[in-house]
């Protein structure tokens, strides 16, 4: 189906079947991810609440699979992100977001870490947080002058609330417990 050595665009990629897997646009370079983990799906579902407690009435903030369309080439899926309704389609968020949430899971740890936070970072997402839940810890990085610099760091059972870019409340070990 994609023997050209042309980049991928949006198109392609919405013309993938239905398989379970997530696909991810980086540069007109296709991604794909494995379906994710209980742990990682917990920490996901506690993110979006913490960060829909105090969600702004013109934003919205879903969990995945939501694409968000940086570019014709690039089209990510993060785990939690929060974008302006204005900027919601029936398909897609289409710009920038106000908040892009990853899970670090084993095999994304480098996609999530370095590549989406370069792109995100490119695009102007003003707010990007990583959550890796085998510390556990959250890093909550703010975009300044166009490079991520850390706003908060959270590891284990400490409590920190953000207010950027509206308040939120995260203990990291509250997001990976199974009680």
């Amino acid at each position: 189906m994609f023997g050209h050595r042309e980049p991928l665009t949006r198109r392609d990629l919405e013309s993938i079947a239905d398989d379970s897997h997530r696909y991810e646009l980086v540069d007109g370079v296709l991604l794909m991810s494995p379906s994710p983990r209980p742990l990682h799906q917990r920490v996901v579902a506690r993110m979006l609440a913490a960060v829909t407690r105090h969600c702004p009435k013109d934003c919205e903030a879903l969990p995945a699979p939501v694409d968000v369309v940086l570019a014709d080439d690039t089209v990510l899926i993060p785990d939690v992100v929060v974008g302006r309704r204005a900027d919601y389609t029936e398909r897609a968020l289409v710009g920038v977001p106000v908040l892009s949430v990853e899970v670090i899971s084993p095999s994304s740890r480098l996609i999530d870490t370095e590549l989406k936070r370069a792109r995100l970072a490119a695009a102007g997402c003003p707010n990007y947080w990583l959550v890796d839940p085998y510390v556990p810890d959250v890093l909550c990085l703010g975009l300044h002058d166009g490079v991520y610099e850390t706003v908060a760091k959270a590891e284990h059972d400490q409590t920190i609330t953000i207010s950027v870019p509206f308040p939120v409340t995260i203990n990291p070990a509250e997001l990976v417990s199974d009680y």
